[in-house]
């Protein structure tokens, strides 16, 4: 398990655009891909961290350009890092992540409750 921070979304929630090229950046690294096909049950994009970066807070940008014209929009906010033991509470490895939610009207939210069924929030 990597540090990181996260962001998934459903791209079926972009299919009315045409999709969208999905750009996020934490602490100046970034990280971008299409949003995908309508088909696929959802998409992803991490930016890595430094393994040992700690339980900081830090900037995320968050872009979302439309495949078929218009303008970019962006969205920020901050990322508090927790940390996350994947094999148990005194194994290594340690990592620090933070996950957000692309929504295609709210930007960036937090990804709790993110479920892969197209009519739910």
């Amino acid at each position: 398990m990597d540090s990181g921070v996260s962001v998934v979304w459903r791209p079926a929630d972009f299919k009315g655009s045409g999709g969208a090229t999905i750009r996020v950046c934490v602490d100046g690294s970034c990280e971008e891909r299409a949003s995908g096909d309508g088909s696929e049950p959802f998409g992803r994009l991490s930016v890595r961290l430094p393994q040992d970066i700690g339980a900081k807070k830090l900037p995320v940008e968050l872009t979302v350009t439309p495949a078929e014209g218009g303008s970019p929009v962006t969205y920020t906010g901050q990322a508090q890092l927790t940390e996350e033991r994947p094999n148990g509470p005194n194994c290594e490895p340690v990592a620090w992540v933070a996950s957000f939610r692309a929504d295609p009207v709210k930007g960036l939210v937090s990804s709790e409750g993110f479920s892969l069924q197209g009519d739910q929030p």
